[in-house]
């Protein structure tokens, strides 16, 4: 959340292949905007991913589903494009796809500034705000004390509580505020509430410099502290921050594991922000990773929940899960390497897909999955589907003439890459091109942003090639891309391996291409769908 603690064709249409064819966060002084363009605008405004009509966005909070809606809550700067005096923005949906901002949620009050956090909807009124039989939905979220950080305290951030008696829509901070003090601990905050039905109480995650805290309360009001987990377990290169707690059913099993989630900047898997997850089993008290978890994430730590560099602070949403036990999951797409510093005016950052997390069990220990939620199938439009194509070359796959690559959801399966590797290309006719596949001696998977169109605003952009290991063992490879204006997200073998990358075209792309160095390289299924949002 806040490190600024830390540092601020294939012509479809008849189904031809066309071969060998190249075609240190600080608190944030308000920015003077420029006016921005038109072309910036339609250029780089996301068709499918939510960003805030203005000013500056970063962690989702607060998320909750009640009576039809999907609360997105997010930490906002609304008078300048970069961090700021953090208040609470909000979007609702019913579908987690079509997104309608709201009026700000929280403002920043004598206490500070309003920081990360949760919502639940306390339907049993265990806190005793309802009135008239309304239903309250209580926001629990850090404030941070901007004057005692400066003056080098360390109990500069405790945890507060605000509730809303019309869904969501509006909120009264508690007046007993804060409800958790600072017990002397730097980097303490992001509190994610959760109901324990087991246990008929509420618990509640939250970082601690390098651990995790866990409370319980009977009433969102006074709470306790039950135990912490953490040392010496997992990534440590940088602040924990941004907590979840939640069990999931383990597919194709009777058993139920529990899931945290530690978001941690600097420290991914490619450098910079990303969050990684834990699995074991909670007994209302204390969280205690799992055995053989533990014993494969001390060999290598490749329990991440995406790959990519453009995936953080992402928690789930609160009182609903799928109808397999899922849970529901979005987050901030981009990374405090260079947040601040990407090339839009008006606004600055934007959300991942929604997706549906779930939990397999593989030969060796436990596995997170995720997937873009059902809900995005109904916004398919155009269908083409190619079977068996040869590829020799470079092989052009699809056009714009065709079929928008700034709103495609594209799925294909190859029948064997356990010696073979792929990559595909992405480019414009301003030479502007974005690489991603998969290197079958390395086992991995790949993007490249180097060529990817405007880069120049930050050295850390390019500094590296993101890299991600594939979990899956099988010789054939599934995957779903999803394309929009300026981001991509790569699901493969059924999520087992995720990567979310931004980046700016000077033109949006026109052609994607495959190409492979093995000759016999084949593609069984491609299916591509364009997107219709209109």
């Amino acid at each position: 959340m806040k490190n600024f603690l830390l540092c601020f064709g294939l012509v479809l249409a008849g189904i031809s292949l066309i071969s060998s064819c190249k075609t240190e966060k600080k608190e944030a002084a308000t920015v003077a905007q420029k006016v921005p363009s038109s072309d910036e605008e339609e250029m780089y405004r996301p068709n499918f991913h939510f960003s805030p009509k203005k000013g500056w966005m970063n962690d989702p909070n607060g998320m909750f589903y009640y009576n039809g809606y999907y609360h997105l809550y997010f930490q906002h700067y609304p008078d300048g494009n970069t961090w700021g005096p953090m208040h609470w923005g909000h979007a609702i949906s019913t579908d987690m796809i079509s997104w309608k901002e709201q009026p700000i949620a929280l403002y920043p009050d004598e206490l500070g500034f309003i920081f990360s956090g949760s919502a639940v909807v306390d339907v049993e009124n265990t806190s005793g705000f309802s009135v008239e039989s309304k239903t309250p939905v209580i926001a629990m979220f850090t404030h941070h004390d901007m004057e005692a950080d400066k003056a080098g305290e360390i109990i500069d951030e405790t945890q507060s509580i605000a509730y809303s008696l019309d869904e969501g829509l509006s909120f009264t901070k508690y007046e007993g505020n804060p409800v958790i003090k600072n017990p002397n601990i730097p980097d303490f905050r992001d509190p994610k509430v959760i109901w324990d039905e087991n246990r008929k109480q509420w618990t509640m995650v939250l970082a601690a410099g390098q651990e995790i805290m866990f409370y319980a309360s009977k009433d969102l009001k006074t709470w306790k502290l039950l135990s912490t987990f953490g040392e010496g377990i997992g990534n440590h290169d940088g602040v924990w921050e941004c907590p979840d707690l939640f069990p999931l059913p383990v597919k194709g099993t009777d058993e139920t594991k529990w899931v945290l989630f530690v978001s941690i900047n600097p420290g991914g898997p490619n450098s910079g922000s990303a969050t990684q997850y834990f699995v074991g089993d909670f007994d209302g008290k204390t969280f205690t990773i799992d055995k053989n978890f533990q014993n494969e994430l001390a060999k290598e730590h490749s329990f991440w929940v995406d790959h990519g560099r453009d995936n953080y602070a992402g928690v789930t949403w609160s009182n609903v899960t799928t109808a397999e036990g899922g849970k529901l999951f979005i987050g901030w797409m981009s990374n405090w390497l260079y947040a601040n510093e990407v090339p839009t005016e008006k606004w600055r950052s934007t959300s991942t897909i929604a997706r549906e997390l779930g939990l397999i069990k593989g030969t060796k220990t436990y596995q997170l999955i995720s997937n873009p939620v059902k809900e995005l199938n109904r916004y398919r439009a155009q269908k083409f589907i190619v079977t068996d194509i040869s590829v020799e070359g470079e092989t052009v796959l699809t056009t714009s003439k065709t079929v928008s690559l700034s709103m495609t959801e594209i799925n294909f399966e190859i029948p064997d890459v356990a010696e073979e590797g792929y990559t595909f290309i992405l480019s414009n006719s301003q030479g502007d091109e974005l690489t991603f596949g998969y290197d079958a001696t390395e086992k991995e998977f790949f993007v490249d942003r180097n060529k990817s169109g405007k880069t120049d605003f930050s050295d850390k952009f390019t500094d590296r090639i993101a890299k991600a290991p594939r979990m899956e063992s099988s010789s054939k490879l599934t995957g779903k891309i999803l394309l929009d204006k300026t981001s991509i997200e790569l699901f493969y073998d059924n999520g087992q391996t995720v990567m979310t990358e931004i980046f700016f075209p000077n033109a949006p792309f026109e052609t994607l291409s495959i190409e492979s160095d093995n000759e016999k390289f084949t593609i069984n299924n491609l299916e591509i769908h364009e997107l219709n949002f209109n």
